[in-house]
């Protein structure tokens, strides 16, 4: 077990992130734990990289002077898993808001499906869903959707390594990307499904890989927490 000079020195922590836990929630768990069985009154701890909640996967936690290495890990590709579900849209490009549109599928096929996904590697310009934390006016995108107020969003050029189709089983494809800092996976299905004429929304996605770190390599903040209780008992 590691001391808490360690925790202050720094420590990368390979998390993985539960369904429906938002990023910060995390952040406040491995906090809270390592300030509780340590006795600490404070420890910085940050996270390299977002994701939603509804997103599961690897969660990079930098503490203590790590904290200085956030913005490093931030910029390195990133690797995603999940599902596309085709025939329906939704406002945020995924499961947490209603379908608002649907669209027949009778047109597609295995090979347009695959080969439609050319239009996506490279350096491509994305526009991020409205239902988003990123900010306009100190405001961030998803106040304003919820609101329902409209607001112009520039387009941002990223860079897709990868985009492969691994299963196609209609309405829902797996497929794996490789991209890079700032890509919107969300963002990615809702423009794959407008490129194939049939409405697409994201329906599951897991981060497998930031750089060399590997998911394989992570824990829950569950297991996180099993680990102080099997070092302080009485905690």
């Amino acid at each position: 077990m590691l001391t808490d000079q360690a925790y202050k020195d720094g420590q990368i922590l390979l998390i993985d992130k539960p369904l429906q836990w938002t990023s910060f929630q995390v952040v406040n768990k491995i906090r809270w734990l390592i300030r509780k069985n340590y006795n600490i009154k404070k420890i910085k701890v940050g996270h390299a990289g977002t994701l939603d909640p509804l997103a599961t996967g690897l969660l990079i936690l930098c503490t203590g002077k790590f904290t200085k290495r956030i913005e490093e890990f931030q910029g390195q590709v990133k690797e995603y898993t999940g599902t596309i579900t085709l025939g329906a849209t939704t406002p945020s490009y995924d499961l947490e808001t209603t379908v608002n549109q649907v669209f027949p599928l009778d047109h597609l096929t295995e090979d347009r499906i695959k080969s439609t996904t050319a239009q996506f590697t490279g350096v491509i310009n994305q526009y991020p869903p409205v239902f988003s934390a990123l900010k306009k006016d100190g405001k961030r995108l998803y106040e304003y959707a919820r609101q329902g107020e409209e607001v112009a969003i520039a387009s941002r050029a990223v860079q897709i390594d990868v985009f492969e189709i691994t299963d196609i089983d209609l309405p829902n494809i797996k497929f794996r990307v490789q991209c890079s800092k700032g890509t919107y996976i969300r963002s990615l299905a809702h423009d794959f499904g407008k490129a194939l004429n049939s409405g697409a929304h994201l329906s599951e996605l897991r981060r497998t890989k930031i750089g060399n770190f590997s998911a394989d390599d992570a824990i829950s903040p569950e297991n996180f927490e099993k680990q102080f209780s099997e070092t302080f008992p009485q905690m």
